[in-house]
Formats: structure tokens, sequence, C-alpha cells
């Protein structure tokens, strides 16, 4: 109502609108139920892009250096990473400001990078193609198990995985964050960075949702890319329906499930995790029937800390009151999230993760 107030001049794009536009999560699950098929997601984009030409502030242009230019520099997250390692094994949690203890929390302890730009991996048995495969910003050198997984799945389904060196940032943070400018740099980076390929491959929900929908940002290229564009449990899950990909017959347990927004409701992904947790040999356990937002949303948490950590306690409790202490998630967002909520004896991973596993060896 406040977007369409201001398209008809009732109100202005002030201060007021600016607090109503950065309190939503843009979680997109009213784009689900929206009898009028209203692109919300788009519309909050636009809505924030004019909040920073309408009403620049420091604030503003320092976070579009951040999510814009930073994440998309290798050098400087390398730097950052070393950093974060070190004060993992230095127990440097207590000396940081509360407001980023809970998000240091969230991280996984850092593991050595696992796949390398400009390298191509060999499909394993009958090769059927080759796809291009999405590293992203912090997915690379901070969740490099779940690349591990995603690889080595690509190549038992038989499948060339190249990691192209051009490649670059999605862009999803800058875009959510109303940056235009960078966002459609690095879209168009990306669209060259996989001219070749028929079919990339994202293992972030939130970065193959925005990937999805570069046809937004960098007109016909964009779209002619997104239509190429998969998640990685799509990829996967069709795999193992096809018997690419071999299941466990060892019965694992129960595992919980949370469906990450820009899965659920933004790419309309909900079967294919459960597949793949079925095919590692584990009962899926519903947490959440409706998939309310964990509260993460890219840089929500820094940005609206106490409706985050609000959306983080009632998620943890939903894993707490199903008595699983694994979940399985298919984003990092999500995942850091329920692990700053979550006491330790809880494992939350990505579905790729559980299926390698178990039929890796």
């Amino acid at each position: 109502m406040a977007m369409s107030a201001v398209a008809e001049g009732i109100a202005q794009v002030d201060d007021s609108f600016a607090a109503i536009m950065d309190s939503c999560l843009q979680c997109r699950a009213c784009e689900v139920v929206c009898p009028s098929l209203v692109p919300f997601g788009r519309a909050m984009e636009g809505a924030k892009a004019e909040l920073s030409a309408q009403i620049p502030s420091p604030t503003r242009k320092a976070r579009h250096v951040v999510v814009g230019k930073m994440l998309a520099s290798r050098s400087l997250l390398k730097l950052i990473t070393l950093g974060i390692s070190l004060g993992q094994k230095m127990g440097a949690r207590q000396f940081l400001p509360a407001s980023l203890r809970r998000s240091f929390d969230g991280i996984r302890p850092i593991a050595p990078r696992s796949v390398e730009s400009g390298v191509t991996y060999l499909a394993i048995g009958d090769r059927i193609g080759k796809v291009g495969f999405l590293t992203g910003c912090v997915m690379n050198v901070w969740f490099s198990d779940v690349h591990t997984a995603s690889v080595a799945l690509l190549q038992r389904a038989g499948y060339d995985v190249v990691i192209p060196a051009a490649q670059t940032c999605c862009g999803a943070l800058a875009a959510h964050d109303g940056d235009v400018k960078n966002s459609t740099h690095l879209a168009e980076q990306n669209v060259t960075a996989f001219s070749e390929f028929d079919t990339v491959v994202s293992d972030s929900a939130g970065c193959g949702a925005h990937l999805k929908e570069y046809g937004h940002w960098v007109g016909e290229s964009g779209s002619s890319f997104s239509q190429r564009v998969f998640d990685i449990t799509e990829v996967v899950a069709r795999a193992v329906t096809d018997g690419r990909i071999p299941s466990s017959t060892v019965d694992r347990g129960k595992v919980a499930v949370q469906d990450p927004c820009h899965l659920r409701h933004a790419q309309r992904i909900v079967e294919q995790p459960r597949t793949i947790l079925r095919a590692a040999g584990y009962t899926p356990i519903e947490i959440d029937s409706s998939g309310q937002c964990c509260g993460a949303a890219g840089i929500y948490s820094l940005l609206q800390p106490e409706l985050s950590q609000r959306l983080g306690v009632t998620k943890a409790d939903q894993v707490r009151a199903s008595g699983v202490t694994t979940i399985a998630s298919a984003n990092p967002g999500c995942e850091m999230q329920l692990r700053s909520h979550l006491e330790a004896g809880y494992e939350i991973v990505h579905p790729v993760e559980l299926l390698w596993q178990a039929i890796g060896s």
C-alpha cells in the first residue's frame, strides 16, 4: 500500500516511507498468495532504488560499497576470511560488539577453499553434458564444503563442471538494497562469463533466485541467461529420479527441513530438497508448513536486528519442537541464522552435503 500511495501521489518518498520499506524482509511470501500475481520482489527492489536516488545518505552509500563492490573483490574477501578464521581460532567473539557477535556465531569454521576458478571438473561415468557453476562470493570462502558436495554430485550425475574465472558475485544483496549501478554491472559480468553454457548451476538459494531474474537487470541477454539457471537441488533431484545418482539404502533417521524463502517462494522449489534427503537415507521432518522467513534475509539481520532476532528465535523454537538435531537448509544466510540461534549439538547443513556424505564413498 505504501508503494501504491507513492505511485498515486498520495504519499512522498520520505523517511517514513523509507522506514516502511526497510522493515520488509523481501522474503516474497506475499507473491505466492497474491491473486493478482504482483511481482513484489521486483517492486521492492524498485522502491529501494528510489530511496537510494531520492534520499541518499552516507550510511546507504557505504552499504552499496560493501554489497556492490567489496563482496565482488576476491582479494578483499580472502583478507576478511583470514581475519574471521584467526578470530575463530583465537576466541575473538568475546571482543566483538553485541550487534556482531550473533552473526559471528553463525559462520561455519572456515575450511580451505575447495573449488578453484578456471578449472573443469570432469564427469564420472557416462558424460551427458557440461554445466557452468556459480561459486559466488562468500559461498566459496565460507561454505566450501557445500561446493565440494555440489560439484562432486554433478560429476556423479554425468556433468563436466566448469568454474568460469570471469564470474563474480551474483549481485542479489546489492539489488535488494537498491544499488542499481552495481547490480547491473555484476549481472552483466556474469551473463558474459557464463555465455557458453546451456546450464548454469547455483547452490545458494538466494543467488539462484537472483540469477533467474537477470532479465530485469540486463534485458534480453539477461532473460536468455536466466532460462538456463537451475538450483543445485533441481539438478541433483532430477539425477536421483533418473537413476544417475544412487540412493542410499541406510536408514539415517530424521532431518528437519528449513525452506529458504528464496527457494520456496521466489523459485517455487519445495519437493526437490526432500527428494535429495530421502535419497540420502533420511526421513524429512517438516518444521513450518507455511515457510515463514527465518529472519536472515541478506543483510536484514544487521539492519533490523530486533525483528531478525524475533524471527530467528521463532525458527529455532520450531526446530527444537521437532526433536531433531540435524537441519537441512539450502541457503547460507538461513544456515547462519539457524546456527546463531541454536545451541551446541545442532548440525545445520545443505541437503547436497548429506547426500554426498551418504553415497560419496
